[in-house]
C-alpha cells in the first residue's frame, strides 16, 4: 500500500483512548506512565496511522511525520504552544517560521555544532565522575535526582553562562512549566505561564547584569547578546525569548533521555553487559535507545497557517496538527524489525530529535552528554539493576522521564 493509499480515520476527540489523547494533545495520560509504552504506540500506528478529529489532525507514520515537519505552512506559532512552554510570546526559534526562522537558525546553529561540542567531552566525563563519587560507596542510588538531573543541568548552565548554584531554582521553574499535571490544557497553560513569568524575571536580572558589564562574556548568553541580524543587535525581547527556550530545553530533555536509557539498560542485563565489555558500541546504542525510548513523544501544538496537504492528505488552515515522533520511530516502513532493540542498528534515521525545520537545536550537545555519561557510568559502577523492593516511576507528560529510578550496583 502506498503512502497516499493509507486512510484517514475520522473520530471524535472524546471517543479516543486516553493514551491517544495524551499523545496527540501533549497532555497527561497515566496509561503512558509505564516503563514500556512502545506496544501502546505500535497499536496507535497500526489502528490509525492518520487521525482526524474536530479541528485537528495527527500523523503517526514516518513518511507523514517527516513531510509534515518540513511543511512551511505547518507552524508552532500559536498562543497555546507559547503558553505550554511557559511564555506569553513566541519562543525563538521554536515558535517562528519562514524567513524569520531561517535568520535565527543561521545565528544559533553555529553555536552548537559537533565541532564546537566535541571539546566538552572531558568536562562531561569529569562531571560524571564527581557525581558518581558521591554515591559509589553506597551500592545504590536514586539515579534521576543524583545523576540524570545534575549532569546535564550543570553542563548546560556552564555553557549558557548562568550560576550552577541556581540549578535547583531553574529546574523548579522548568518542572512547573512542563510537568504540571492539570488535565485541562488551558489551566495547564495558565500554571505554566505563571512559572514562566517567574523564570523570565530571573533571566531579566541576569541579562541586566551583563548589560552593565559592557563586554560580552564568552558563553551562549554572551553570544546571543552580541549578535546582529541584518546589522541590528537582537532586542532584549528577542534575547529573552531565546534564553527562555534554551533554559527549558537545556535542563529537561537530556535528563529525561538519560533516565530512560539507563532505566532500560538496568532492565536488560545482557545488553548492558555488551556495552560495558565494548564501549565502542555506546554511540550506536545511544541512537537506538533514543529511537526506542524517545522522550519527546510528539511535536506538541502546531497548526496550519493556510490550506495545505501532507502526502496527499488535506490539512485546512487553522487545523491543529500533531506529528507523533514516538510512533514514527516504530514504523516498519522506516525500520527493519522496529519492535526489537538492536544496539548496532545501521542507518538509524530516527526522529527522536524531531524532523524538518524545527529539528532540535541542541541535538549534538545531547548526544555528547548521553554517550559520555553512559560510558562513564558503566566504567565506574559495573553491573547494575533496579533496586529490589522498589520500582521506577515514569511520567510521560510533556517529556517522558523516569522521575524515580532506584538503581543498585556492584561498583568497580
Amino acid at each position: 500500500m502506498s503512502i497516499t493509499d493509507v486512510p484517514v480515520t475520522e473520530v471524535t476527540l472524546a471517543d479516543l483512548p486516553e493514551a491517544t489523547q495524551g499523545a496527540i494533545l501533549f497532555s497527561p495520560a497515566p496509561s503512558l506512565d509505564v516503563p514500556e509504552p512502545q506496544p501502546i504506540f505500535q497499536r496507535m500506528l497500526e489502528e490509525h496511522p492518520r487521525l482526524r478529529w474536530e479541528g485537528g489532525i495527527a500523523f503517526f507514520r514516518m513518511e507523514d511525520v517527516v513531510e509534515g515537519g518540513r511543511n512551511p505552512a505547518i507552524t508552532s506559532e500559536m498562543e497555546l504552544a507559547f503558553n505550554l512552554m511557559g511564555s506569553r510570546e513566541a519562543l525563538i526559534p521554536l515558535h517562528v517560521h519562514g524567513t524569520e526562522h531561517r535568520a535565527y537558525r543561521k545565528l544559533l546553529d553555529p553555536l552548537l555544532t559537533p565541532r564546537k561540542m566535541a571539546p566538552l567531552e572531558s568536562d562531561v566525563r569529569a562531571l560524571a565522575d564527581s557525581l558518581i563519587d558521591e554515591f559509589i560507596q553506597d551500592g545504590r542510588v536514586e539515579l534521576h535526582d543524583q545523576f540524570a538531573v545534575p549532569l546535564p543541568s550543570q553542563m548546560f548552565l556552564r555553557l549558557f553562562g548562568l550560576p550552577i548554584e541556581d540549578a535547583p531554582l531553574l529546574n523548579g521553574f522548568k518542572d512547573r512549566i512542563l510537568k504540571n499535571t492539570e488535565p485541562d490544557p488551558e489551566v495547564r497553560a495558565q500554571v505554566s505561564v505563571a512559572a514562566g513569568d517567574e523564570m523570565r524575571a530571573y533571566l531579566a536580572t541576569k541579562i541586566a547584569e551583563r548589560e552593565r558589564e559592557g563586554t560580552p562574556r564568552d558563553d551562549l548568553l554572551g553570544a546571543c547578546m552580541s549578535y546582529e541580524v541584518e546589522g541590528k543587535r537582537l532586542t532584549n525581547d528577542e534575547i529573552m525569548n531565546i534564553a527562555h527556550l534554551f533554559v527549558i530545553a537545556g535542563l529537561d530533555t537530556v535528563t529525561a533521555s538519560l533516565s530512560c536509557i539507563i532505566g532500560w539498560l538496568a532492565r536488560h542485563p545482557d545488553e548492558q553487559a555488551r556495552l560495558r565489555a565494548d564501549p565502542s558500541l555506546v554511540p550506536s546504542a545511544i541512537e537506538e535507545l533514543m529511537r526506542w525510548e524517545n522522550p519527546v513523544l510528539t511535536s506538541g501544538g502546531r497548526f496550519a497557517l493556510a490550506d495545505t496537504e501532507v502526502n496527499g492528505v488535506p490539512v485546512k488552515a487553522g487545523d491543529f496538527v500533531t506529528l507523533c515522533w514516538s510512533t514514527a520511530n516504530l514504523d516498519p516502513g522506516a525500520f527493519d524489525d522496529p519492535g526489537i532493540v538492536d544496539l548496532e542498528r545501521a542507518g538509524n534515521r530516527h526522529v527522536a530529535f524531531a524532523a524538518g525545520m524545527h529539528r532540535c537545536l541542541g541535538s549534538h550537545l545531547a548526544r555528547l552528554e548521553l554517550r559520555t555519561a553512559v560510558d562513564q557510568f558503566h566504567r565506574r559502577v559495573g553491573r547494575y539493576w533496579i533496586t529490589e523492593g522498589d520500582q521506577p516511576h515514569y511520567n510521560h507528560a510533556g517529556v517522558r522521564a523516569a522521575e524515580h529510578l532506584p538503581i543498585s550496583f556492584e561498583g568497580r
